[in-house]
């Protein structure tokens, strides 16, 4: 079992994970996410893949299988903000079958070691509020709101 960066093998596994988080979120908030469609293409997949700002890294299990991804964004915080480095969690997904087997654990501590590693402040990323399975892993792990998003929806 290792976690390393992504490669064009890996573009299949991506897309079949990509549509287990879009599923989730269609579950939560089916306002705002379909049950089926893709975040990216396999073109942009493999474009994303050679972008050095936005590593994709993936957990491959004993028999190679993917088993789960992390998609990362490395940004860059200028004045009037405190100038700073930041790695964004853009998206963490452990497969379905493997769930329960500390994988997205495992990904988030390799998301820290890396972010020393770069030099970064801080390790940041988005929850959707009603994913209440997420917000307890992620507080489990150590992280704490730093600014709250609000809506109002019109109808």
């Amino acid at each position: 079992m290792t976690i390393r960066p992504a490669t064009s093998a890996d573009i299949p596994s991506l897309m079949d994970l990509l549509q287990q988080v879009l599923s989730v979120h269609h579950a939560v908030r089916p306002d705002l996410f379909q049950a089926k469609g893709v975040k990216y293409t396999e073109q942009e997949l493999a474009d994303l893949l050679s972008d050095d700002k936005r590593p994709i890294f993936v957990y491959e299990g004993e028999e190679g299988k993917v088993l789960g991804h992390m998609f990362t964004i490395i940004e860059e915080a200028q004045a009037p903000k405190v100038p700073h480095k930041t790695l964004f969690i853009d998206d963490l997904c452990v497969d379905a079958a493997a769930r329960g087997h500390k994988i997205g654990e495992q990904l988030y501590q390799f998301a820290l070691s890396y972010a020393k590693e770069i030099g970064c402040y801080n390790v940041t990323l988005n929850v959707w509020n009603a994913n209440e399975a997420a917000l307890r892993f992620y507080q489990h792990q150590g992280m704490t709101p730093q600014e709250t998003r609000m809506e109002h929806i019109i109808k």
